[in-house]
Parts: structure tokens; sequence; C-alpha cells
């Protein structure tokens, strides 16, 4: 749900579990027979980082995406007129998604945008979505900044300095007392986490013992997880990035270092998993999703996504498929593809069931909602509680 990713490494296996990539086109427009057939469809531009170093994260939003394209046209689609996808790769680069989104709004007359997994290529496309007067849901931007750009500009994920208020009263709420911090200083998700959390957490009567930094990237945390070893702490709070989440998980372990570690909505991936292993064992992070959630609107969702893909589905799949759901709702209630309506409909949004919790935009279209806590065992994710903010 996340800012802007900077990773060195991305996992190839992920690309070889995924037949066909048939979502690894600049510009797919796929509809459902079931759909009004022979109706004008309806055009949503969707940008997503489906290649480059976040590719895994954007092919799991896109995942989620096309399920819910795939629900609706099945289902008549929207003001009998089927959903058709104008999708967009922006390569995981910054500069790409501006081009993009002009394209999107000028030459294919989207009436409404989807994207993307990392707030800065999101925060590219928000001020240009607003000036266009064509709705923007962000399906996985947790940048606080993300809905300042306007009134056209929403979010499905929530907003960074939210997980560190819930991070610091869960750890409050099992005995946590003295917190270490390790903090990305080069990504503002990283820094808006480790604020919020330090206030709420002295707040609630803990205290902060030691703060260490580094840069996204980093190999070597050792002297950072050596002066916290010696530092007096009870738990470790590292919002950073899975690549560098699972070195510090690992050194950790090295080093004898027995602390009860905390983490944020960008641990999630498998990829953490295999590169930690049991180093990873007892962690717990924050999440918009777990497919072990026992809401049957979740288990729903779980059901039909294994059915299709033989596997589990990752938050940024659900969140894919709650952006897509909420455009479609939004235009049945509003009775138009007016892009105006569309924003209209969407800010009176109340109450959505979607499958990443019930949504409800407040006044500056972020979504009231819940997110979940998981914790890491035995090579799972693994629900532990439901939390609202």
């Amino acid at each position: 749900m996340y800012a802007s990713f900077s990773f060195r490494f991305f996992s190839l296996s992920l690309l070889l579990t995924l037949p066909g990539l048939f979502f690894l086109q600049s510009c797919q427009k796929s509809t459902v027979d079931h759909a009004g057939k022979g109706a004008e469809p309806i055009r949503i531009g969707v940008f997503q980082s489906i290649s480059g170093s976040e590719a895994s994260f954007g092919q799991d939003a896109m995942k989620g995406i096309h399920m819910a394209q795939e629900e609706i046209n099945s289902h008549g689609g929207v003001l009998g007129r089927p959903i058709e996808l104008i999708i967009r790769d922006n390569l995981s680069k910054a500069g790409e998604t501006s081009s993009i989104v002009r394209e999107l709004i000028s030459r294919e007359h989207v009436v409404a945008l989807i994207g993307e997994v990392a707030s800065g290529r999101t925060l590219e496309a928000a001020p240009i979505a607003q000036r266009s007067g064509i709705p923007l849901i962000a399906n996985s931007a947790s940048n606080d900044k993300i809905t300042k750009a306007g009134d056209f500009v929403f979010r499905v994920s929530y907003r960074d300095s939210q997980q560190g208020e819930i991070l610091a009263r869960y750890m409050r709420s099992i005995g946590k007392r003295r917190a270490a911090l390790l903090v990305d200083i080069s990504k503002d998700n990283s820094t808006t986490i480790a604020k919020s959390f330090r206030k709420c957490f002295l707040s609630l009567g803990g205290k902060i013992v030691i703060e260490q930094n580094y840069n996204a990237g980093d190999k070597d945390f050792l002297s950072q997880l050596t002066v916290i070893r010696n530092s007096g702490a009870d738990c470790l709070l590292n919002p950073g990035y899975y690549t560098d989440a699972a070195s510090v998980l690992k050194q950790s372990q090295s080093l004898g270092l027995k602390l009860d570690t905390f983490g944020s909505d960008g641990w999630d991936s498998m990829d953490l998993i295999r590169v930690a292993g049991d180093a990873a064992n007892g962690a717990i992070f924050t999440d918009p999703f777990s497919a072990s959630d026992p809401d049957p609107t979740v288990q729903s969702f779980v059901e039909k996504y294994e059915k299709k893909y033989s596997d589990k589905p990752m938050a940024f799949t659900a969140n894919g498929f709650d952006a897509l759901m909420l455009v479609a709702d939004a235009i049945r209630r509003a009775g138009s593809t007016d892009p105006r309506a569309i924003r209209d409909a969407l800010a009176a949004t109340k109450g959505y069931p979607g499958v990443s919790g019930k949504i409800t935009f407040d006044h500056e279209r972020d979504p009231s909602k819940s997110m979940v806590l998981l914790r890491i065992q035995d090579g799972k994710f693994n629900f532990v509680r439901r939390e609202t903010p």
C-alpha cells in the first residue's frame, strides 16, 4: 500500500510462475461476452508497474483488477455496458507515469483512472488527473500526500501515518515499553510511519531508547543492530521494504538479537520469507488484507482467487480488486459515465463492503477502514487481528 520503491532486486521466479503473463501488454482491451454485447464499453485507464524492479507488486495488483473486470462484466457490466481496461506499464520507473496518464486522458478518453502501488509514481499522476477532472483511485499508494492533490483523487489504502499509530497501540497492548527504531531515511513512507509511531508510542507511556537509520538497498546492518542489541530495547520497529527487512531479520539472527520485530506493509512479499527463512518467524507487520481473515467477504474472494490462480491472494490483489469495484459502484450509483458525476459518487461512498475492509471515504477522500496485523510463521503470513485507526 505503498510509497515509492527502489528495490535492487526482483525475483525472476515470480515472472516464471505467471504463465503467459497475459497482462504484460502496454495496452489491453478486454471485455467479457456476458456484458452488454455490442454496447459501447466504459473505458477505465490503468497504470501499474507491470515490469521492472517492482513488477511483482504491479502484477499482483493487475490480478485483482482483472478479477473485478471479469466479475462486473459477467453480471452485465455497468449501466448495460462492459468495462474495458486500457492498461499501461510504467516499467516501475520514475517519470513514465506522467506521460502515460496524459495519453490515457487525452487520446484514450478514459472516464476514470486506477494506479498505483507506489506513492512516487501515483504522485506523478495525481495533479494531472486533478487538472483534467478525471477521478483517480490509488490502489496501494499510502503516502499521506496522495489525496492532497485535489478533490478528484482517492485511495483504497490507508495512510502511512495510520500504520505507525496502529503499530504503537498494538505494541503497547502486548506490553512493549522500550522501542528501538531502524528507519529507512531515503523513503518518505518509512520516515512518516516512524514519526507517527514515535508520537503515539510516547503518548501511551512507551519510550524510544534508540533510533538507527539506513538507506534503501543497504546490505550491511550489523553496526546498527549491534547498537540496538546494547540499548536495552524490548522491541524493534523496522518500517521498511521487504528487500531490506529480509536482511535485517537474517542479520539480527546472526547477532543473536532476540527482539520482537515489527514492520509495515512494505514487508508484504513472499520474497521476504524466501530470503529471511526462519529468521522471519514471529515478526509482525501491518497490511490491508489477510487471506486467512475469517471475514466472509474475504473468504469468498480467496475462494475465487484460489480457483483461478491456485494460490493465495496478496494485499495488492485485494486493493486492485476493490479499486475497480469502487469505480463501477460509483458509475452505477451516478447513473452516468461523466467524470464529475463519478467523482461525486465516489466521494459519497459509505460502508462499501470491500475485500480489504469496509470503505467509507472521509472528507480528504481517504478510506476510513481497518487494517490487519500479520505474523510470519513457518513460511506463512498468519492473521493476528484486525485493527481500526
